[in-house]
């Protein structure tokens, strides 16, 4: 039990780390960005800073990552770490988001502005340190929690969404009129139908290679937990590690009351070779619980 618990305090600690180094870095951009009044090489600072998708993704991100700060902390306190199904889709979602904002800015406005100028300022946190922490802790961190494709069509609704906005803030109104100016080149550089076409396709493709590897380390992740499963409770398969688990919580237990520990039940069922259902196993730990309730009466 005690390399069980050592890999859920290194998980807890390494979320907490990278999330409250993100939430920093991205105020520290955005902070960096509103007390920027002029400058002349960007025209939207100051307020009219959260106009660009850039800022709005990694606020995104960074309210994302804050909500697992209190699942860190009590993960810690309980020796048990895992984040709800919500907020691992939420983080996808910005992963996404924070993905297209770096591949922009590396491909589309480092060569026309220059790599010095969009990856210095407050560009170096919100072009540069915030996507690529936010890349690591989604795939390599965050791996408890196996995704389905049909969740790769949530990331692309902000997207969609802030692709609206733009042009209609942009062709529709104009600037002329109190829009925006084409900051972005999306509709001046470029033809826009390859713009309109494009964007939407890239960030699928992103979402699907982040899902890749997000879904290849959860499922090492969940073979790990099950063998050391298996190897602190002695058991030869998982039937037996979950009576033996059942058995052990019921010792230590002081309140009582049964308490199913589902979520571990859940990962052992992904990982198992048997034909089992997760109510059987659920039932399983329910009656040996009670089996020990009745003995210890």
């Amino acid at each position: 039990m005690k390399r069980i618990q050592g890999v859920n305090r290194r998980k807890c600690l390494l979320t907490l780390l990278f999330s409250a180094a993100l939430v920093i870095c991205v105020c520290a951009g955005v902070v960096m960005n509103l007390t920027t009044l002029e400058d002349e090489n960007f025209d939207h600072m100051g307020i009219e800073t959260f106009c660009m998708f850039t800022v709005n993704s990694n606020i995104f991100m960074g309210i994302a990552m804050f909500l697992t700060l209190p699942y860190t902390v009590d993960g810690l306190r309980n020796g048990y770490f895992r984040l709800p199904d919500w907020l691992v889709k939420l983080l996808f979602v910005s992963a996404t988001a924070l993905s297209l904002t770096f591949l922009v800015s590396l491909f589309i406005l480092a060569p026309v502005k220059g790599f010095v100028l969009i990856f210095t300022g407050s560009r170096f946190f919100l072009h540069g340190v915030c996507p690529i922490l936010a890349i690591i802790v989604f795939c390599f961190v965050l791996k408890d929690t196996h995704l389905s494709f049909a969740s790769t069509f949530l990331s692309l609704i902000p997207v969609f969404i802030y692709a609206c906005v733009y042009y209609m803030m942009v062709a529709v109104v104009g600037e002329e009129k109190g829009g925006w100016n084409d900051f972005y080149g999306f509709l001046t550089r470029i033809p826009p139908w390859i713009s309109i076409s494009a964007f939407l396709p890239v960030t699928f493709g992103i979402a699907t290679v982040l899902r890749i590897f997000h879904n290849k380390a959860c499922k090492r992740y969940r073979e790990q937990a099950r063998a050391n499963y298996l190897s602190a409770f002695e058991a030869k398969d998982t039937r037996e590690m979950i009576i033996h688990m059942a058995a052990r919580n019921s010792k230590k237990d002081t309140t009582g009351n049964i308490v199913i520990p589902y979520q571990v039940l859940r990962m052992l069922l992904s990982s198992s070779e048997h034909e089992d259902t997760f109510e059987e196993y659920c039932i399983l730990y329910m009656k040996e619980c009670l089996k020990h309730e009745i003995i210890q009466e």
